[in-house]
């Protein structure tokens, strides 16, 4: 749709209740969950179109939860795959197998178990796919030079002169956010790895030495080791593999050029420079975790890698960063609405800067375990079902007596299926939900905006919830819970819901 759908413009300023800058996963989420929700916004892209490589290839089973929230997760799991099994190599010669992702069997409440592999453009493409079918779309080529804000709203401008003014603004913009300069935020962090680094995406031939049923690594490859994950793609597009190379040479400059790139598989992997048809995306890095020091700047908000900066390891990066959008939406909507006070804003900050700490720790952990030769086998912690807001200031428990691993307040919402209700279809929306478990109790009359922000749904005796009421976020996690209803109402005045 034409951008002033989502926009207008006054004089020689356009404007938008939502500004976003850079259009990669976190900023094609947020603008996604807004349009759902009728919120106006504007994503902005200083690219000329969207990213195109491989680089964060894997989906969590948290972030596939949000996916399908998004209305996305069909497509994404038909664009994708499981991951393979790893394969050590000396040289020409394969050597030994093992999973380096943990693999589970989904079950009623968690029914995406296993972490899922596809190529970080391919994630995009369906994001953007679904924000023009919702309405929206990104402008690209929009480069971002000026960010001021006062009491009312922010104004952005940008290399061609043009300006936006916006209510809110978003920094999606990466680890190296012009942003997050703009507002002078710092960034505390430190470097995970010395070592530099070559990604890259590479197409080889029909007889390239290698299966695809595998993911390759070369751990003692001359002047450093080397991974080769094959991709999935569509047929037309070939035999195309993510190439990840470290250099043991701390002072090394990547060539990320075709040749070069050539030349390395040759060196260091069994395929000859005959086997690489193309080196369709290259990039080099030094993994480095970082996190920015502030997440919110008046009405300016720090997202994704703008806001934290991963090592690859355990693919925590761009699932943290979802996650980032898919809390925040909800909230810029609630309020720009009209329906919550400006101070539900302040619970991003809050929620989120804990917990993007906590994964620079694991993703770091990893990278430096397996840079000293301990190949670390990701399990539990990596898959972020178990993040939570148990200590929010929007969190209400009242149940006492709680058993040590009862669901409470905070936690994730488990899916499952009961008195024909799917949990997951039930939460699906911009909507809040009131759920009751094994219980009649009475539940207060919604009146007026609370019966179109909440819905009640009733489902018979589940486990994993326990016996009681439940009160859902948008984002699918327990607000308040209690052994009946009462002080749900009071919950929801006090916390500017209702």
């Amino acid at each position: 749709m034409a951008a002033d759908t989502v926009t207008s413009t006054t004089a020689d300023t356009e404007t938008t209740d939502v500004l976003i800058v850079g259009a990669g996963p976190t900023g094609l989420a947020l603008a996604t969950d807004l349009a759902r929700r009728g919120t106006r916004a504007l994503l902005v892209e200083r690219a000329d179109g969207l990213f195109p490589g491989s680089r964060g290839k894997g989906l969590q089973p948290r972030t596939q939860e949000v996916l399908y929230d998004l209305g996305v997760l069909g497509e994404i799991h038909a664009a994708g795959s499981e991951y393979p099994r790893m394969r050590v190599w000396e040289g020409a010669e394969p050597g030994d197998e093992w999973d380096m992702m943990q693999r589970s069997e989904p079950t009623e409440g968690v029914p995406f178990a296993n972490a899922w592999l596809i190529p970080q453009a391919r994630t995009q493409a369906i994001l953007y796919a679904r924000l023009r079918e919702l309405g929206g779309g990104v402008r690209f080529g929009a480069a971002l030079t000026g960010l001021t804000q006062d009491a009312d709203g922010v104004t952005a401008t940008f290399r061609d002169g043009s300006a936006v003014r916006a209510r809110y603004a978003v920094a999606a913009d990466g680890g190296r956010s012009t942003v997050r300069g703009l507002l002078g935020v710092g960034m505390t962090g430190e470097t995970v790895d010395p070592k530099p680094m070559l990604v890259a995406d590479v197409r080889v031939t029909d007889d390239a030495p290698i299966p695809d049923t595998h993911w390759h690594v070369w751990p003692k490859a001359p002047e450093g080791g080397v991974a080769f994950c094959p991709l999935p793609m569509a047929e037309d597009k070939g035999r195309v593999y993510q190439l990840a190379a470290q250099y043991a040479d701390e002072s090394a400059v990547p060539d990320t050029s075709p040749e070069a790139v050539t030349k390395l598989l040759a060196t260091r992997t069994a395929l000859s420079e005959e086997h690489v048809a193309e080196v369709l995306w290259a990039s080099d890095f030094r993994a480095r975790a970082a996190l920015a020091d502030r997440f919110r700047v008046g009405r300016v908000f720090l997202a994704g890698d703008a806001a934290h900066v991963h090592s690859p390891a355990g693919g925590q990066g761009l699932n943290t960063s979802v996650q980032d959008a898919y809390n925040l939406g909800w909230k810029l909507a609630a309020v720009l609405s009209g329906g919550a006070p400006a101070r539900l804003l302040d619970t991003y900050e809050e929620e989120r800067i804990p917990v993007a700490a906590g994964i620079l720790g694991i993703s770091t952990r990893i990278h430096r375990a397996n840079a000293e030769g301990t190949p670390t086998r990701r399990g539990d912690e990596v898959r972020q079902l178990g993040i939570g807001y148990r200590e929010s200031a929007l969190t209400r428990e009242t149940r006492p007596g709680l058993a040590d691993d009862a669901l409470r307040a905070g936690d994730r919402a488990p899916d499952g299926r009961r008195g024909g209700v799917r949990l997951f279809d039930a939460f699906r929306g911009p909507h809040w939900t009131l759920l009751t478990v094994d219980t009649t109790t009475e539940l207060p009359p919604l009146k007026g905006d609370l019966n179109a922000l909440i819905h009640t749904t009733r489902i018979p005796a589940y486990e994993a919830y326990g016996r009681g009421v439940f009160l859902i976020r948008p984002d699918g996690y327990v607000a308040w819970a209690g052994e009946t209803a009462q002080g749900v109402e009071q919950y929801l005045a006090e916390s500017g819901v209702g």
